[in-house]
């Protein structure tokens, strides 16, 4: 199994890298063909799971949740109640220190491996401004852009 993983090491490497190896959707199609495979045995009998495809108690269907829109409608006027009581100006601050220290550009350490800017004291201090956590996605969102997955067939 050691000598697997090291093999799949290499072909990343040979690759250029797992950055590389994502961008031409190598893990993708590796992922994609191992859950076909699995399902094709587990569908075929060709492997037993107890309890989905062998095995099987048929039961009453699960008590499902349900969350009527009061929740929400609480939990909006919590958000905005939050809103209302904090220093706005401190999580404006907090959120602006955190989008500066993300886009520092990464530094070489003492053993030659790059590093990033640490943005974890940054984002402890907009918590503790009361910055929510979609302020704080939003502002690394800002800096980093997003992902989007490219389909793979």
């Amino acid at each position: 199994m050691e000598n697997g993983a090291f093999d799949y090491f290499g072909k990343l490497d040979a690759m250029g890298g797992m950055v590389k190896a994502i961008e031409r959707g190598y893990p993708q199609k590796e992922i994609a063909e191992a859950s076909y495979q699995f399902q094709r045995a587990a569908e075929g009998k060709e492997k037993v799971i107890v309890g989905v495809n062998d095995f099987v108690i048929e039961e009453e269907s699960p008590n499902i949740l349900y969350i009527d829109e009061s929740v929400a409608k609480q939990q909006s006027a919590k958000l905005k109640a939050l809103r209302e009581r904090r220093s706005n100006d401190e999580v404006k601050r907090t959120l602006e220190a955190l989008k500066k220290a993300a886009a520092q550009e990464p530094k070489a350490t003492t053993n030659g491996e790059i590093s990033p800017a640490n943005t974890m004291p940054y984002i402890v201090e907009a918590v503790r401004a009361y910055a929510t956590v979609g302020e704080i996605c939003e502002a690394l969102r800002e800096v980093y852009g997003t992902y989007t997955e490219v389909s793979v067939t």
